[in-house]
């Protein structure tokens, strides 16, 4: 599932903490076609996804360093689906006159909250830490399920269709998924 090369991640780190705009030019060749297909998932427009992707490029510019990934093609994907998701409130929000959600974070609302302070960004990293461990101990095809779902906003039947599973298999796994991961973070203090 994971679309990074360690080595070569290193290389593109060792660019960007050396402020070697080529860094952004081979980020974008290893990765752009990736982050473009998780922006259009959400989106969906070419044209925006490609706006976002641009934008992705510029936030790694200016957040690596301090910021020091562990896993480059991760922290993209996060701050591709939280660029997309911006853009689809605002886009939400114009036409409708006011933000809303999509049913995706709504599937996992129930899990974790996140408000916006000094204390949420060491319970989001936290929470994060806690949700890397939990996945590792799922079966693969559980996690892979919840990540294809949940990291790269991939719509349930094309997830069925890439794991041989029915559609209805799929939304069970990611049910008892989600009910699992609420568990988890309850024994962990996090919830």
């Amino acid at each position: 599932m994971d679309e990074s090369r360690p080595g070569q991640d290193c290389q593109l780190l060792a660019l960007f903490r050396a402020r070697d705009e080529q860094a952004l030019t081979a980020v974008n060749e290893k990765y752009g076609k990736a982050l473009c297909r998780i922006a259009f998932e959400l989106l969906n427009d070419r044209q925006d996804a490609e706006e976002i992707v641009s934008d992705v490029l510029m936030t790694a510019w200016n957040s690596i360093p301090p910021d020091n990934p562990c896993n480059l093609f991760g922290y993209l994907a996060a701050v591709t689906r939280n660029l997309s998701m911006h853009r689809l409130d605002t886009r939400t929000a114009q036409r409708r006159g006011g933000g809303q959600r999509p049913a995706l974070l709504d599937e996992l609302r129930e899990c974790a909250a996140a408000p916006d302070t000094v204390e949420a960004e060491i319970d989001r990293r936290m929470l994060t830490d806690a949700l890397n461990r939990f996945l590792r101990g799922l079966p693969e095809q559980s996690g892979d399920i919840f990540i294809l779902r949940y990291t790269y906003a991939m719509p349930v039947q094309e997830i069925a269709k890439r794991q041989h599973l029915s559609i209805s298999a799929v939304k069970i796994s990611l049910y008892r998924t989600r009910k699992k991961l609420r568990i988890y973070l309850e024994q962990e203090g996090l919830l």
